[in-house]
């Protein structure tokens, strides 16, 4: 009993407390459930959401950076029968990501102290328990315990978009309901055929599977239909912008900041190192989703009036920087995504605060309702600006660095490929100067605006932490990939392997 309470068990189990910490949180926050007393849920919500930060800190500072392999591993049986198992484990890829999952949960839970009135501890479980469940996706190298992780995100999301969404609510959490869940069942499906060819649901074990090219493009489509809408690709993309305008603040940071990261994640963890030359084979498929999002998609956002829907379809746009990378095969373009994931999290998750601050003053999204905000809130002014140029790729941000060794990548592969990718600069820049003009300058707008009151304590620290983190992760991203750079290089190497039967026909 003693050894539970060692350092020793802990680092041993230290993705289980990563996992299961923030739920237990969140339990324990719904029995505090008193509209009258909410305080004390706040409390006991940002007391658990700090704690599991904390516990996921030393995944980086004890991780082997030499070593590309999973660490941090546990293995138990779960259901022998099916040979299915309790396994967790982290890689150089899930350890950021984890780390922005549990990060952000403090800064939702902080953001939505003074908003949300109704239902306060229902309102913060739900994002300490959707923390728990990301991580568990993060962490499973189980495929079965990894499915039911990835469902199970879902039903907290749905809640919050539900019950705390704005008046279409019902519209966007079905929508955003079953495009997830519909994909999700091919892959399931992608899971049961591999158990029967291994007789396992180790993702280990099926990485050395060598299967025909005609199996393998069906697995990955299978895979790439659950991940395709999750991050979201086009034309698959449109359940976002309609869940981020009908969410919550602290709905929509989740979903940009993190929900979109499965879908990059699962896509390295699984569609590409299951079905190597199926990936290869479909590549300039995948390219040219990712150009089309990139291109497309930003002049999309040209055009929108409602900032959340604007920052919704810029997400889009930069995620297709983020599947781009991954399928031009070469090491500048997969640390290049995997940067502009993590840098990703950082500048959406504050642009959607910037837009919740504007929100709770004057209830309204729309661009026309503002104007000259900088008068009136020049410290506000002054960090959704920084904010909106790192969205628009600014040297010296994290929006820049990502994006550009994505187009070095490119550009070793196929020219044409980054100059449509670099339009995404000028794009960029258009649409959100375009925002921050008429929003932030110009004369002020209207008596709402006038009366406009400059950032509290509380939203001054939150927003301080975001501009903090983007600038470090622009000016100085080798913490970032050093820790990528040796799982990045295995996985490249693993994928340049063919994993085709001996012998045995490939043709379709």
């Amino acid at each position: 009993m003693l050894e539970f309470f060692t350092l020793d068990y802990f680092y041993r189990h230290i993705l289980s407390f990563a996992i299961w910490l923030p739920i237990a949180a969140g339990i324990a926050v719904l029995f505090t459930a008193n509209d009258d007393k909410p305080n004390v849920t706040r409390w006991l919500a940002l007391f658990g959401s700090v704690a599991a930060f904390v516990v996921t800190i030393p995944l980086y500072t004890h991780f082997n950076f030499a070593d590309g392999g999973f660490q941090f591993q546990e293995k138990f049986s779960w259901i022998a029968s099916f040979n299915i198992h309790y396994h967790l484990g982290a890689d150089g890829i899930a350890v950021p990501l984890i780390l922005l999952t549990s990060f952000t949960t403090v800064i939702v839970v902080l953001a939505g102290w003074e908003v949300i009135e109704k239902r306060v501890a229902q309102y913060m479980a739900s994002f300490l328990i959707m923390s728990g469940l990301m991580i568990g996706v993060f962490s499973a190298l189980d495929a079965i315990m990894y499915y039911v992780f990835w469902e199970a995100m879902l039903i907290p999301m749905f809640l919050v978009i539900g019950v705390w969404g704005g008046p279409n609510r019902v519209y966007a959490t079905i929508k955003f309901f079953l495009y997830t869940l519909l994909g999700s069942l091919l892959m399931l499906v992608a899971f049961i055929f591999l158990f029967y060819q291994t007789g396992s649901f180790a993702i280990t074990d099926y990485y050395q599977l060598a299967m025909p090219l005609n199996v393998q493009i069906l697995i990955f489509l299978a895979f790439f239909a659950a991940f395709a809408v999750k991050i979201p690709m086009w034309p698959v993309h449109t359940w976002l912008p309609d869940a981020h305008v009908e969410a919550p603040t602290g709905g929509s940071v989740v979903l940009a900041a993190i929900a979109l990261k499965l879908g990059g994640y699962s896509f390295l963890r699984f569609a590409m190192p299951i079905a190597p030359d199926a990936a290869h084979y479909l590549s300039g498929y995948m390219i040219a989703l990712s150009l089309i999002a990139i291109v497309y998609i930003a002049l999309v956002a040209l055009v929108q009036r409602d900032m959340k829907k604007l920052i919704a379809y810029s997400s889009i746009s930069h995620m297709g920087f983020v599947t781009l990378g991954f399928f031009i095969f070469n090491n500048l373009g997969l640390e290049g995504a995997i940067v502009q994931m993590i840098s990703h999290g950082f500048i959406s998750a504050a642009m959607f605060l910037c837009v919740g601050v504007l929100y709770d003053r004057v209830h309204s999204r729309q661009i026309d309702s503002y104007g000259g905000v900088a008068n009136t809130m020049p410290m506000f002014a002054a960090f959704a600006v920084l904010f909106a140029m790192a969205n628009s790729g600014l040297p010296g941000t994290s929006g820049f660095v990502g994006e550009f060794m994505v187009i070095l990548g490119a550009i070793q592969v196929n020219f044409w490929f980054a100059f449509l990718a670099s339009f995404t600069l000028i794009f960029g820049a258009a649409y959100t100067l375009w925002m921050v003009k008429r929003v932030f300058y110009g004369a002020v707008a209207n008596e709402k605006v006038a009366a406009l009151k400059d950032l509290n304590k509380r939203e001054f620290f939150i927003l301080a932490i975001l501009a903090m983190l983007v600038l470090a992760l622009g000016i100085y991203p080798q913490p970032l990939t050093e820790l990528t750079n040796a799982t990045v290089t295995q996985l490249l190497s693993h994928l340049s392997q063919s994993k085709l039967p001996v012998g045995l026909s490939a043709g379709l």
